[in-house]
């Protein structure tokens, strides 16, 4: 994710202004992804919450930068989007005061095609499409390399520049995460989030070329919140009913294996 020095200028600022003090609505507001995440979040504020006496607000992004920066500058109480390694990379760049509080559930990255049925079928000189922020190009990359389609050196986040070996000679087209599903006219192949998959109709289990292996992934996703709200017991409600067997369970039987629980 490459973050602009004004946006983090700003976001920094009201940061600032805002941390001496929590948040005292009853109200929890929290930052999802269409797909999977809001569907599972509402399953919990319609079904669950109450037990807790917690009032949720489901707040909808379509991309992967504004929940984020919403989170920072104090609009959302939390965020439920976003890997571990992506969140690293966020509060590296940026220096804010975020923090993981629980994991949640694994997507797993696909490949995909409207051209070719069969990985082998790849063409020489293939058009193959990934995401344009760090995390999600690396593991993009990290998946061709586990299905034998290029060789990477050995770095912790590897971009297309860290390709060492590439036998097709494939032709790397970056493209923001949510723009990956509309590529598939385009290229011969696209690597897509699950969420954006299946926003799109497709059935990361049974319509990819390769898929992430679920068992022992580093890229659930997870609860995300300001370090400020670590300990508000509105966060440790939603924390625990995210991670109860009601949503295990209606995980499983929502997603049919292509959102997988934690």
């Amino acid at each position: 994710m490459r973050i602009k020095a004004a946006l983090i200028a700003v976001a920094l600022t009201v940061l600032s202004a805002c941390s001496s003090g929590t948040n005292t609505s009853d109200t929890l507001k929290v930052g999802v992804s269409p797909v999977p995440h809001a569907q599972i979040l509402k399953y919990v504020a319609d079904n669950l919450a109450s037990q807790k006496g917690l009032k949720i607000e489901v707040v909808e992004f379509t991309d992967y930068v504004q929940p984020n920066t919403a989170l920072v500058d104090g609009s959302l109480d939390a965020n439920y989007f976003q890997t571990v390694p992506y969140l690293a990379t966020f509060t590296k760049e940026s220096g804010a005061q975020v923090e993981w509080v629980e994991p949640v559930h694994v997507e797993p990255l696909g490949l995909y095609s409207k051209k070719v049925r069969k990985l082998h079928e790849l063409p020489q000189n293939a058009k193959v499409a990934v995401a344009n922020d760090a995390t999600n190009e690396a593991r993009g990359l990290k998946l061709l390399e586990a299905n034998g389609l290029i060789k990477l050196k050995a770095v912790d986040q590897p971009t297309t520049r860290d390709v060492a070996e590439n036998p097709k000679n494939l032709q790397f087209v970056p493209l923001e995460a949510a723009q990956l599903p509309r590529s598939l006219e385009d290229t011969d192949a696209s690597v897509i989030n699950g969420n954006y998959a299946i926003d799109a109709g497709l059935k990361p289990a049974t319509d990819s070329l390769a898929l992430e292996e679920a068992e022992g992934n580093p890229n659930a996703n997870g609860l995300v919140t300001r370090t400020e709200l670590k300990d508000d017991k509105r966060i440790r409600d939603l924390a625990e009913l995210l991670g109860s067997q009601q949503v295990k369970d209606y995980i499983k039987q929502t997603f049919n294996g292509s959102v997988i629980p934690v």
